[in-house]
């Protein structure tokens, strides 16, 4: 509230934000990433995403394929043996060969996608329960509305994969062949060679931002395309990836302690960290708003001000508790002579 005890209202902007604020938002941040169990939470998401692996894997082969990518499986080969153990490429080897050579690419794509989004809705749907945990709002949206819901959304993160993966994998070759149709394809190449990295950037932005606005049950005041927290999701994810890389390769055993299994557990310490700045970040953009509706004089320091996006589930949910406990209620007094409400 000001001065004259009125409420003002929230800021807009990052720099309406006061200096407190933002400390309490970091402090508050750090506080309920431990309360939330986000570790536990970011070993479920790890584990969703280890389901949706092969049928992206598909998906990215097909795409691959249709945009007429030369040296696909070589391509695909390398990146494995850069991060999977010799033994283990024994087995996987085949299944990328097979998988890259297999006739109408366009079949496969259309598979692969609709099994990936499957899969991948999986993680998308912890993923809101977990930000649900982080906004203190109970899942309200009925099924039938959550659901689909849940499968655009991870549609939308597909296709961003995507774009990612081509962005990385046939920038060069596609550099080159739009600049020898204009006579520059040196020169548009070494262009692209340094464009495509904050084109990579921009997508991975909208993909947390995506994930944020969608997933939980509440209503965001406003869609962001960058958020303080996602800002700082994408540059924890960025440290702990060249950290943990550090740490493997110069005072890790896992090759001794693990064997030909190391490469597997490095992937899911991997991904699991990710998950982890994923969640952090979701958590400082949880306790800024809070910090903003507190700066405007709103009440919010024991739960955060935002309307729900619904509350029918929810609603329902709360009825059978309350209907379970009356009946609880009735076999107690009635001495387990009855759990009906009515004959008490």
């Amino acid at each position: 509230m000001n001065q004259h005890g009125r409420r003002t209202r929230k800021a807009e902007s990052p720099t309406d934000i006061k200096g407190s604020s933002w400390g309490y938002t970091a402090r508050k941040a750090v506080s309920e990433f431990l309360d939330d169990d986000c570790t536990d939470l970011a070993a479920a998401l790890t584990y969703y995403s280890v389901l949706s692996i092969f049928p992206a894997l598909i998906a990215l082969v097909s795409l691959l394929s249709l945009v007429g990518q030369g040296g696909t499986t070589d391509t695909l080969l390398s990146m494995a043996r850069d991060l999977v153990p010799a033994t283990a490429m024994g087995t996987l080897e085949p299944v990328i060969e097979s998988l890259t050579t297999a006739p109408a690419p366009g079949i496969g794509l259309v598979i692969g996608l609709l099994v990936a989004l499957w899969t991948a809705s999986n993680y998308v749907a912890a993923f809101s329960r977990a930000m649900n945990r982080i906004y203190e709002m109970p899942e309200g949206r009925p099924f039938w509305k959550l659901r689909p819901a849940m499968y655009l959304l991870t549609l939308a993160m597909l296709l961003l994969v995507a774009v990612a993966a081509v962005i990385l994998v046939v920038s060069g070759p596609v550099a080159e062949s739009i600049g020898g149709l204009i006579g520059l394809s040196g020169v548009t190449v070494t262009i692209w060679n340094i464009a495509k990295w904050p084109v990579l950037l921009l997508v991975v932005i909208i993909a947390v931002g995506l994930l944020y606005w969608a997933t939980p049950n509440v209503r965001q005041p406003s869609f962001r395309w960058v958020s303080p927290g996602a800002v700082i999701a994408i540059v924890v994810a960025l440290v702990a990836s060249v950290a943990l890389g550090f740490y493997v390769g110069n005072f890790g055993s896992y090759d001794q302690t693990y064997g030909s299994l190391a490469g597997v557990i490095i992937a899911l310490l991997w991904i699991w960290v990710m998950n982890l700045a994923l969640l952090f970040g979701a958590e400082f953009d949880a306790e800024l708003e809070r910090a903003r509706e507190l700066q405007a004089g709103i009440p919010a320091e024991e739960t955060i001000q935002l309307p729900a996006r619904d509350t029918k589930a929810s609603e329902k949910k709360a009825e059978k508790v309350a209907e379970d406990v009356a009946r609880g209620r009735a076999l107690r007094e009635s001495r387990g002579q009855t759990h009906d409400p009515d004959e008490v």
